[in-house]
């Protein structure tokens, strides 16, 4: 069998703007599946730059499943653009030191914890997920769409805030689908079913 490496930067040849994501990640808050690839108009180091406000000191994660697909100006904010919402100021005073260093002793800025992508995620241009998002398995998050809450398995989402257009198949099918989490096989058994991955037929797939 002649199976793509999942160990490629860059796997399309002569084509050096579409890259298995996980083999360009510097950052280790930063976690990519296998097959996940990612592509930009100029440069793949842009999808770190654009993974924003993630500090080490907050100790979130950008989690992402295998075999998305990530499009080139897709955004990640993170948990360190969050400031104080429900205080009188939402001003950051103890960053600044001085005598405002203790302005926050006793108390802690709101974190919504890791932000996770799920498995065969297809994520639009120009699309912003916002801290602590759950991706489902499946979903597609459409161009420019701002995603502020969770979306579900198989989902297509859109708009600013995104909301549910439309599930991508009946809630029986997808159920089946989250069942046999073809990522999760071997190559050589996604290899021969590949024929079958793009077809509709899912119970085909289950008498593999």
């Amino acid at each position: 069998m002649d199976i793509p490496s999942k160990d490629q930067k860059f796997p399309l040849p002569n084509y050096d703007r579409l890259c298995f994501l996980k083999n360009v990640i510097k950052n280790p808050n930063i976690i990519v599946g296998d097959y996940t690839y990612y592509d930009d108009f100029e440069t793949v180091e842009n999808f770190e730059k654009n993974v924003k406000y993630l500090f080490d000191f907050i100790g979130d994660k950008l989690i992402i499943g295998k075999f998305c697909m990530i499009a080139s100006d897709v955004t990640f904010i993170m948990n360190g653009a969050n400031h104080l919402s429900n205080a009188v100021s939402s001003y950051p005073f103890a960053i600044f030191g001085g005598d405002w260093s203790n302005a926050m002793e006793g108390k802690s800025y709101p974190s919504k914890g890791n932000t996770e992508i799920g498995n065969d995620v297809w994520i639009g241009y120009g699309a912003t997920i916002m801290p602590g998002v759950k991706i489902g398995d499946g979903a597609i998050i459409a161009t420019k769409s701002v995603v502020t809450s969770d979306v579900e398995p198989y989902a297509i989402v859109g708009g600013n805030p995104a909301k549910e257009i439309r599930k991508r198949f009946s809630e029986e099918k997808i159920q089946k689908l989250l069942e046999l989490s073809w990522w999760n096989w071997p190559l050589e058994k996604i290899t021969a079913q590949v024929g079958d991955l793009t077809g509709i037929d899912v119970e085909i797939l289950k008498k593999v």
